[in-house]
């Protein structure tokens, strides 16, 4: 087999289409409750703020967007998980057109990112990992723009900034990504010296801090909680000497495991493993800085500080790995070994979706059981029972009061925990278990 160049294009469409229908489809169907995450953040977005105790605002208002045009309907907020992954996809399907020259190598580049189970598997879950991918794939390709030609237009500098911005207010992990994007320009034009400093690139900057200077202010107002938070997730408050070894080791060896489909469907592209790297290359070390210093700068990080880095903080890092390596091994790629190669990323790509609804339908205790739409009728149930106003306050954890917020008709506000100064600014008020749902 062979791709004719001709229907590349059509390949690709068609491919992004499938994966968005099916991975909309079958959480739709094999899932009783949305995942925690989402439901966490569709109670922050019934009370939106320019920030939240966990995270900044992004990935809440993106919801909420979605709440206010379709409601409690699940299947929307998976599709608007796919609409995430599929944006990125089609970023990087554009950039390494851009940078290849050629579809074929282009859409391998990105089938190759169906054998890492952050672009499948773990999407149907809208959180704030994946709320980072279109905006982490923007980023990248503006920057390639600005790199790659020797003008720099203020366009492209606006842009950069603009989705810099988003990307770092769906997640701080995101500065990961800038970091790295920082030391390319600075090693490319006071290093190397390919390129001339021209102070256009600092509108990029300006218009980052411009659209943070609300989260920063909410901030530090909030005596910075998110920031907090991270800290905790990453357990440097218990963190000893040994830590810094073990957490590095265990970073890596999770890494090497994730990538093991993606690097199946490689061998069976591949006719020979034979490469050269050359960071005269400017091609390569654009792709370099951008996969690689990233992934680097995290190990670092767990290095320095004894961190744990959870597994699933590195979904937006990979979605440019397909283009690297491609490019890698560009030369060695065997059109007769094509048939291999889609046949692996055809069973990839059907078995991901299948397993998901197998364990989904199967396993009977997780959160996506959850029969948040029924306690949802009979606390409304209740309420009406005894009070004719409607339920416009819900307090407590933000997965059963969230559930409820969500799935009640009246869409009450999620106010967090449950305070005594909370309940007495309500008229009527009651608590069933640790949630307390009233009106003011």
């Amino acid at each position: 087999m062979s791709f004719n160049k001709i229907d590349i294009n059509k390949l690709f469409y068609s491919f992004i289409t499938i994966h968005l229908i099916l991975w909309t489809l079958i959480p739709s169907f094999t899932n009783n409750n949305l995942p925690l995450d989402t439901i966490e953040h569709l109670a922050w977005g019934s009370n939106l703020d320019w920030g939240f105790n966990k995270h900044p605002p992004a990935v809440a208002f993106f919801l909420e967007i979605f709440y206010q045009i379709f409601g409690a309907q699940d299947w929307t907020y998976y599709l608007l998980s796919q609409i995430f992954v599929v944006i990125a996809f089609i970023t990087v399907f554009k950039f390494a057109e851009e940078l290849f020259k050629n579809k074929t190598l282009s859409l391998i580049s990105v089938l190759l990112l169906e054998g890492i189970y952050f672009y499948n598997f773990t999407t149907p879950e809208f959180n704030v990992n994946v709320c980072q991918l279109p905006f982490w794939a923007l980023c990248v390709y503006y920057s390639w723009k600005l790199f790659d030609k020797q003008e720099v237009t203020l366009k492209d500098c606006f842009w950069l900034g603009v989705f810099s911005a988003i990307g770092f207010l769906s997640k701080y992990l995101f500065i990961y990504l800038l970091l790295a994007i920082d030391l390319l320009f600075f090693y490319a034009i006071f290093i190397k010296k390919y390129k001339k400093f021209d102070f256009k690139y600092l509108i990029s900057l300006e218009v980052f801090i411009i659209l943070l200077v609300p989260h920063l202010i909410w901030l530090t107002n909030n005596d910075y909680v998110t920031i907090t938070y991270g800290l905790a997730r990453a357990g440097l408050e218990n963190s000893s000497l040994l830590d810094h070894i073990i957490y590095p080791l265990i970073f890596l060896g999770k890494q090497i495991g994730i990538l093991i489909p993606f690097f199946i469907m490689l061998f069976f592209l591949v006719k020979k493993f034979k490469f050269k790297i050359s960071l005269n290359d400017k091609k390569l070390l654009f792709l370099v800085f951008i996969n690689l210093v990233p992934i680097g700068l995290m190990l670092l990080t767990s290095m320095l500080t004894g961190s744990k880095i959870r597994t699933m903080w590195m979904t937006p890092f990979y979605l440019f790995f397909g283009v690297l390596i491609t490019y890698i091994f560009k030369t060695q790629i065997n059109q007769k070994k094509l048939n291999g190669f889609i046949s692996v990323f055809l069973i990839l790509f059907i078995f991901s979706p299948f397993i998901y609804g197998y364990i989904s339908t199967t396993e009977t205790d997780k959160r996506t059981d959850y029969l948040g739409k029924d306690i949802a009728i009979k606390t409304q149930y209740f309420w009406d029972q005894n009070h004719k106003e409607p339920i416009n306050v819900v307090l407590g954890d933000e997965w059963y009061a969230g559930n409820l917020s969500y799935h009640l008709k009246s869409r009450p506000v999620w106010e967090g925990i449950i305070t005594k100064g909370k309940l007495n600014s309500l008229t009527k008020f009651t608590c069933i278990d640790n949630i307390c749902i009233g009106n003011r």
